[in-house]
Order: structure tokens, then C-alpha cells, then sequence
């Protein structure tokens, strides 16, 4: 089964971007950081998903997010689906934190279920296949309009990053922002599918898990 380890993120300046995301997240070596500058404007087509237990979970990442310096795109607030909110990192990725949870449950505060890149993608059924064939492992489909990827059980790869895919326009809006966007994603997806680029510009390389870096 291929898996996600680790994103990389290109940032202006590099000490500035673990300062904020050690603070907002603490996410450790699953998030990674370049620097660089490369011309982007408007969506860069992904949102990263927390994943997490209630909403008392979800506002112990958020609110320390918003006090480190996130722009809020959507305020945290419940919803049919639970409860949840969207901020923009200085750097300008988007983070969605989320709980299907509408009330407390008593779960530690700051703990991470789930994490989850979400690709805005031209064509989902398309770009589906392109992972299938790479080996991902399907794990929910919504015809052309939503795909979940499983990630590995084994607990050699218990911090691995689910992939899911939706439509760019679809993506956008529940990130709180217009789909228009071009230039640089500004992001490095790592994993074990090897050196490759997907068909909507997203480029991946090699990396190690979390869990055999020592």
C-alpha cells in the first residue's frame, strides 16, 4: 500500500514557519519545511484536515492557530456535518480542523485522529485512477466528486497522511475561498510512491516515516 509520511511546505523563511506551526499544531516531523519564494497567487488547490475527536479538540488547535497569527477563513462553528473551522497559515496553506462530534467527549485536548491532504483537482475520476495504479487503496468514492484513500494500519506507518481528492471548485468553497489560483502548489507530498508529478501539478518525492527517523 502507498502512504503519505510527510509535506513538505515552501515558506518565505523557515524559522518563522516552525514557530507558527509548533504552536498551532505541533504536527512534528509529519510537516516539513523549504524555503523558497516561487510565484503563486490565489488557491493553491489543497486544504489540510485535523481530523479530531469534539469540538473542545478542534478549538485547543485553532485558537492557538488564530493567536500565532492564521487568518480565519470560516469560524469554527457547528454544522450538519459537526463542528469545525477553517484558518489560513502565514504562509498561506489552508487548514481545516474538524470533528463529526457536536459535543464534548472528554478527549484529550491537541490530539490528532486524522490527518488529511485534500487535492482540488480538475478531474476526480481521473486523478483517482492515476493513484490507483500508483498504489493507493480506495477506501470511499463519490463518483467524480469525492475519493478517500486508506492509509497503512501497520504500525511501522502509524503517523501516515490520508489522501483524498475533490473537485477544485467543490474544495474551494468548503475552504472559504475562490477557486481561482495559479502558479506554485508551494508543496512537496512525501511518501513511497517515488519521484513523480500527478496530473493536477502536484509533485511528490521520496521520504521516511516519522517512525524510522532516530
Amino acid at each position: 500500500m502507498t502512504n503519505i509520511n510527510a509535506l513538505t511546505l515552501e515558506v518565505p523563511d523557515i524559522a518563522t514557519a516552525q514557530a507558527f506551526y509548533d504552536k498551532a499544531f505541533g504536527l512534528g516531523d509529519r510537516l516539513r519545511f523549504r524555503a523558497g519564494d516561487s510565484p503563486t497567487s490565489g488557491f493553491r488547490g489543497f486544504v489540510i484536515s485535523l481530523v479530531v475527536a469534539d469540538p473542545t479538540v478542534a478549538d485547543s488547535f485553532l485558537q492557538p492557530a488564530i493567536e500565532a497569527g492564521a487568518t480565519v477563513l470560516k469560524p469554527a462553528k457547528k454544522s450538519f456535518w459537526g463542528y469545525g473551522g477553517v484558518v489560513q497559515a502565514p504562509d498561506g496553506a489552508i487548514w481545516k480542523v474538524a470533528s463529526s462530534s457536536k459535543k464534548p467527549t472528554g478527549a484529550p485536548a491537541r490530539e490528532v485522529d486524522d490527518l488529511v491532504l485534500l487535492l482540488g483537482v480538475d478531474d476526480v475520476a481521473a486523478t483517482k485512477e492515476f493513484y490507483v495504479s500508483r498504489g493507493f487503496t480506495v477506501a470511499k468514492s463519490f463518483g467524480r466528486k469525492y475519493v478517500e484513500f486508506e492509509s497503512d494500519p501497520d504500525s511501522i506507518n502509524a503517523d501516515s497522511i490520508k489522501l483524498a481528492l475533490y473537485g477544485r471548485k467543490g474544495a474551494a468553497k468548503d475552504a472559504g475561498v475562490q477557486p481561482d489560483g495559479s502558479g506554485s502548489h508551494r508543496l512537496v507530498i512525501g511518501g513511497d510512491a517515488g519521484e513523480l508529478t500527478d496530473p493536477d501539478g502536484f509533485a511528490w518525492a521520496a521520504t521516511t516515516p516519522r517512525s524510522l527517523l532516530a
